[in-house]
């Protein structure tokens, strides 16, 4: 049939179209919907423009045979196949187009990197067991892939369903709903508006579901109720506003379920997530507010160089050193600076202290055995100078049991003509407080059990002092 041998809903189309009419065809027989490739081709290329209307190619429910090539194409008329069946993959490579909306259309496969678009590019509810190819291309308004159902379930693919690579979006990235079986590839991509995927499921195990390294956004990412089977890899993510994952769900067994590695972010919320399936790095990130509960928290993590300014929800420390536990490289000791630094921002000295003393026990099980033993030391008496009533606990104890046995076994006078009347009390603070000289250590010297007794005093009060000391040392120091 040559070109000119058009079909009855070949020449509706070709009459509807200098004037931008629609052609619906979805009602129709199967054998009349069948609309040529070449014919939609040689009416978007060739000139039929009618005077004082606009020209557009607007065609519902068709079934179009061969391959729809316009590449390297300049199309200045607006392109609608909604709801149509194409045989073979369209191939837009490099072409420069006002506008295209394949809504609900299904397509072996769609070939369109470094395409050029002024307006909008829609694929919402689109369906396609194979990739689309959209590395390089440039689209001045929005992106639309809602709804749309990319690649084959339990079917692996050796490159991405959905690859953007490089890309640029001039408004929004809508994609709510999205259900991609292989992996979605948005690296060094540039979105000036929001990425939307909430309610999306990116289904890939043992890949990547999605991969954003480098994405730069313009305002959020939105992946509420996300479901990602698979590595979620966001390195190098610049999101000025929020990056929310809440109600978001992530299982990569075994390996790492989300990489928000190097990143740049105002909020990154994970609340009321499921716990993570997989391991999660946030390390050398930068995040304003992070919105991380313990119910989320995955078995490990990675967390060095981790920058942020609040914490979200407040939590008691004991619960957020749970996460520092967690750590894959063991003990980090940035960690332990930056939450004591949130804690204080909030003016939650009390939590600040604990967390130093966490600090201060996990290094402790790093050191050789006799520097653990000293530690252990400083930590039961004033809890490495985080704690330091506990010293006044001891000295009183100490002081008490000291002036009840010295008042009952009375030490002997050195020289009793020349001693100061014995006071049990002031013998026992001569005994423990190194510095201090009341005058009974010198004038009196027991023996016996008593004398054993007095010896452990002085060796329990240069102990302490020595604690207490640097304890007061390293809290100086912190300020």
């Amino acid at each position: 049939m040559e070109i000119d041998e058009l079909t009855d809903s070949e020449r509706r189309v070709r009459e509807a179209f200098p004037s931008g009419h629609t052609v619906d065809l979805s009602g129709a027989p199967q054998e009349q919907r069948a609309v040529r490739a070449e014919v939609l081709t040689d009416l978007l290329l060739g000139d039929r423009r009618r005077d004082g209307a606009v020209a557009a190619l607007r065609v519902t429910g068709a079934r179009i045979t061969g391959a729809l090539r316009l590449r390297y194409a300049l199309v200045e008329c607006a392109i609608t196949l909604q709801a149509c069946e194409f045989e073979e993959p369209p191939d837009l490579y490099g072409a420069q187009l006002r506008q295209i909306n394949l809504t609900d259309s299904t397509f072996p496969a769609l070939h369109a990197a470094t395409v050029r678009v002024d307006g909008v590019l829609r694929l919402t509810g689109c369906r396609t067991p194979g990739p689309v190819r959209l590395g390089g291309a440039a689209v001045s308004g929005a992106f639309f892939v809602d709804r749309a159902e990319l690649g084959l379930p339990g079917v692996a693919s050796d490159e991405p369903v959905l690859q953007l690579n490089q890309a640029t979006v001039g408004h929004d990235l809508h994609g709510p709903g999205l259900v991609a079986h292989g992996e979605v590839r948005l690296q060094g991509a540039t979105v000036s508006g929001a990425v939307k995927l909430s309610d999306a499921f990116l289904d890939n195990p043992g890949g990547d579901a999605l991969s954003a390294k480098t994405l730069t956004v313009g305002s959020d990412v939105h992946g509420m109720r996300l479901r990602a089977l698979g590595r979620v890899n966001l390195r190098g993510l610049h999101v000025p506003g929020q990056l929310n994952l809440a109600y978001a769900q992530f299982a990569n067994p075994g390996g790492t379920a989300l990489r928000v590695s190097s990143s740049v972010i105002g909020e990154l919320w994970l609340r009321e997530a499921p716990r993570i399936d997989g391991e999660v790095t946030l390390r050398r990130s930068q995040i304003e507010i992070l919105n991380f509960p313990p119910e989320t928290y995955p078995d490990t993590v990675r967390l060095d160089g981790l920058v942020y300014t609040a914490l979200d929800p407040h939590e008691p420390a004991e619960r957020r050193l749970d996460l520092l536990e967690r750590e894959k490289d063991g003990y980090v000791p940035h960690e332990y600076e930056q939450l004591t630094t949130a804690y204080r921002r909030l003016g939650d000295e009390s939590a600040a202290r604990t967390v130093q003393l966490a600090k201060q026990r996990r290094h402790r099980a790093t050191l050789p055995a006799y520097a653990r033993a000293w530690g252990h030391l400083q930590d039961v008496t004033v809890g490495y100078g985080f704690r330091p009533v506990r010293a006044a606990g001891w000295l009183a104890s100490l002081l008490l049991v000291g002036t009840v046995a010295f008042a009952l076994d009375r030490p002997p006078a050195l020289k009793p003509e020349e001693s100061p009347p014995f006071n049990p009390l002031a013998y026992t603070l001569d005994l423990l407080l190194p510095i201090v000289d009341l005058g009974q250590e010198k004038a009196y010297a027991p023996d016996g059990g008593a004398q054993w007794l007095a010896y452990g005093l002085i060796v329990t009060g240069w102990v302490l002092a020595t604690t207490i000391a640097a304890g007061v040392t390293r809290t100086i120091s912190r300020q």
